[in-house]
Formats: structure tokens, C-alpha cells, sequence
């Protein structure tokens, strides 16, 4: 398979919906600008392409769950205005561009953050062709608890209690399962469930969400040692000047990109029953630790 053109292919679906999700002029100009600043500041959109790739793997469609994928990336680019925020990582550079706070001011930003959560959820809850009610909220319930307090607003807290301590590989695991991982997760089983997955599907996709969501966290904080500013768009070294735990300071540079490709083998295994299907959910768990920004 052509990773790079099935990739390219679903990211302009992507684009599409996501723009005409927020060009209703009853929102007031100004927060729709500063939506739409983050939220078309490009990416890798890795969680709508595991929607996508989670779908296709039990027969569904990319069109299908596209309000699923959009969704899922409207809520990552909150939590990225939010994590960017002077009261917390205080960032000033975001995907090569200055963060939302810096060009809108730190009000705007907080509210585009929660515009856009708003949004994703009002997105799912008129999901269209046909979805079994009982999927239509078995699927919020998960988006929801992936991202509150038992998800990523969680892991966020963790991450804000730990900073200048000295983390042991559990209790980074733990971290990152929950501020990176699961909505990773989510995004692996949600399209699958809207297409009708069986209860050993969505178990298999879960085992591999969390391996990929970890594995991705691991490359992260490789690349803040080794990658290259120009492509990963922020300073490297910004964890470590910040106090934070990360793997290359628990276990060390090696033992990280070992553990980050063990990781991607578990993944692997995890999805070897969906056969040719599963070769998308393959190419970007691969992508994950081989990615340079």
C-alpha cells in the first residue's frame, strides 16, 4: 500500500470537514478565526487517520466516521490551545506557528479551546447513515471519558503535579496512558464501533491504541532530544528545561527507542486478526516512532 498517498487522500476529507464545521457565521467572527487558526494549522491528524484506519479494519468507510475523525481532532487541537497556555506549558510556538494566546490573546484562546470541545460533541451527536442510536452514545461515552478526567484533563493534572520530579518508567507510563494515550485509544476503536465491530474487535483495536498511544509519547520525548526544530515546530530541549519526566531521562536514549519499538510490535500482534485490513493501522503504528516531527 501507498502509506504516504492514503494518508494524503484522507487528510483532504479531512480538511474539508473540518472547515465547514466551523464557517456557521453565528459564531462570533473573531472566535471563529481563532478556531480555525488552530484547527487548520496543519498536523499529522494521527487520530482521525486511526478513526479512519480502525473503520476500514472491520469493513466500514473513511466516510462513514468522518464526524467521529473531526470530532477527535477538534478535541486534540483544544487541549493543544489549552496546553499551550501561559498557565500551563506556556508555549510560543505551535506546528511552526506562534500558539493561539500569542496572536489572539490569552481570553480568545481559552475560549476557542472550549468552542472547540463543544463543537466536537455537537458534531457526534447528529452522526448521519444510519448509526444505531445505542453506537451513536456507546461512542460519546468513550470520546468523553478519553477526554475528562479519566483521559487526557487527567493525565494533564498528573503532568502539572509531576513537574520537577523524577519519574520512574511506571509512573510515565501511567502519565502518558492517560494525558496522551487515551484518546489515542479512542480514536483506534471509535470508527470500528460506529461500523459495527464485534466485542473481539474493539479488544483487539483497544490493545493496539494503547500500544501506539504510549509508543507516540516515547517518540515525542525523543524527538525534544534528538529531532530537528525545524521540522517538529517548537524548540528542542523544552521538556527537560521545564522540568518534565521523559523517558530519555528515565531509562536513556537507547533503552527509550527500544522500548518504543517493543511497543510497536505488540501493536502489530495485536491486529493480526483483521488480516490485509489492518495494513493502514500497520503503516501508521510504524509511522509513529519513524516519524521526524
Amino acid at each position: 500500500m501507498d502509506f504516504n498517498a492514503y494518508m494524503k487522500e484522507r487528510a483532504g476529507w479531512l480538511e474539508a470537514a473540518l472547515t465547514r464545521s466551523i464557517q456557521d457565521e453565528s459564531i462570533p467572527e473573531t472566535l471563529r478565526r481563532a478556531m480555525r487558526y488552530s484547527l487548520e494549522a496543519g498536523g499529522k491528524r494521527l487520530r482521525p487517520m486511526l478513526c479512519f484506519a480502525g473503520a476500514e479494519a472491520v469493513g466500514g468507510s473513511a466516510d462513514r466516521v468522518m464526524p467521529v475523525a473531526a470530532a477527535l481532532e477538534m478535541i486534540h487541537t483544544f487541549s493543544l490551545i489549552h496546553d499551550d497556555l501561559p498557565a500551563m506549558d506556556d508555549d510560543s510556538m505551535r506546528r511552526g506557528k506562534p500558539t493561539s494566546h500569542k496572536v489572539f490573546g490569552e481570553a480568545i484562546a481559552i475560549l476557542a479551546g472550549d468552542g472547540l470541545l463543544a463543537e466536537a460533541f455537537s458534531v457526534l451527536s447528529v452522526l448521519h447513515g444510519g448509526v444505531a442510536p445505542e453506537l451513536m452514545l456507546a461512542t460519546i461515552n468513550d470520546i468523553a471519558s478519553a477526554t475528562g478526567g479519566r483521559g487526557m484533563t487527567g493525565g494533564q493534572v498528573i503532568d502539572i503535579e509531576s513537574t520537577k520530579a523524577s519519574l520512574d518508567e511506571a509512573a510515565l507510563a501511567r502519565l502518558h496512558r492517560y494525558k496522551t494515550g487515551a484518546l489515542i485509544k479512542v480514536s483506534a476503536t471509535s470508527g470500528a464501533r460506529i461500523c459495527g465491530a464485534t466485542h473481539e474487535q474493539l479488544e483487539a483495536l483497544g490493545r493496539y491504541g494503547e500500544c501506539v498511544g504510549l509508543a507516540f509519547q516515547i517518540a515525542d520525548d525523543i524527538l525534544d532530544v534528538e529531532g530537528d526544530e525545524k521540522l517538529i515546530g517548537k524548540d528542542v530541549g523544552s521538556d527537560q528545561a521545564k522540568g518534565k519526566s521523559t523517558y530519555p531521562a528515565a531509562i536513556g536514549l537507547a533503552a527509550s527507542k527500544g522500548q518504543a519499538k517493543a511497543l510497536v510490535d505488540q501493536a502489530l500482534s495485536a491486529v493480526s486478526i483483521f488480516g490485509e485490513a489492518a495494513e493502514p493501522l500497520r503503516q501508521i503504528a510504524r509511522y509513529t516512532v519513524e516519524r521526524k516531527r
